[in-house]
């Protein structure tokens, strides 16, 4: 299999420091149930990772792991990207909960994504939604968090930090609703600029793919849509990630202070 097709594939072999420090940190946090099992390292490489190598031995007494040295060769056929510098954390599956109402504070901040087809696209979403201060993710039981390294990688860390929740769009809509919060759509449709839309909490706001879009019986249910209007014309849509993102800035920008 071409190392192009891998990022499709399941995975729970997490790629570089970066990758490594996200799990710990979201194991340690309790935003994950994700454990590691083991931490291959680049033999050749030792002295130039000592530094990080200290690191991750400390982690190792306390998570109970092992770190193991391997060959070069071993490194980059196991990984899907060149950007490892020498570590791989092998992990177990991240267990994702179904959404409560327990997991829903009074005024938060939630984003469901619909149908982003690609997992870098949707690391990349989640780097910039967690960097905005999102409470939490809403996924469809079908999601990319099975390729979970390479959603690490493009997500820098991210998606190992962030809470994630399982749920159909429709019940969401209709659970959030009676957690008090508005339900916002990202759509062209019926809609209002974001910039004179009222994006402040709680809220929950839905963006689709760039293909398959919002379903119907999920706008029904919701309060309001709002665009991203354009500098100039253009046909073509943002990509699911970089409306998200849009999006998630300016209710940033709303609720300061």
């Amino acid at each position: 299999m071409k190392k192009e097709e891998l990022r499709y594939e399941d995975s729970t072999l997490m790629e570089g420091m970066i990758s490594f420090r996200a799990v710990i940190r979201g194991m340690e946090s309790g935003v994950s149930r994700r454990r590691i099992l083991r931490v291959l390292y680049d033999r050749s490489r030792e002295r130039n990772l000592a530094g990080h190598l200290s690191y991750v031995r400390a982690m190792s007494y306390q998570h109970h792991f092992e770190v193991i040295p391997a060959d070069p060769a071993d490194i980059d056929a196991l990984a899907t990207g060149t950007s490892h510098g020498g570590i791989l954390t092998v992990c177990s599956e991240r267990t994702i909960p179904a959404l409560s109402a327990d997991a829903i504070p009074n005024r938060g901040f939630f984003v469901l994504i619909e149908g982003i087809e690609d997992p870098y696209n949707f690391g990349y979403a989640l780097r910039s939604l967690y960097a905005a201060g999102v409470d939490g993710i809403l996924l469809s039981p079908r999601n990319w968090m099975s390729a979970a390294g390479v959603v690490c990688r493009a997500s820098a860390g991210a998606s190992e930090q962030i809470p994630l929740y399982i749920a159909e769009g429709t019940d969401a809509a209709d659970l959030f609703h009676r957690q008090g919060y508005r339900v916002l759509a990202s759509d062209l449709d019926h809609s209002s600029p974001m910039w004179e839309s009222d994006l402040t909490l709680p809220l929950l706001l839905i963006v689709g793919g760039e293909r398959r879009g919002i379903s119907r019986a999920l706008l029904e249910k919701c309060d309001g849509v709002v665009r991203i209007d354009y500098g100039r014309e253009f046909s073509a849509a943002l990509s699911a990630a970089s409306a998200a993102t849009v999006l998630a800035f300016e209710v940033l920008r709303q609720n300061r202070g």
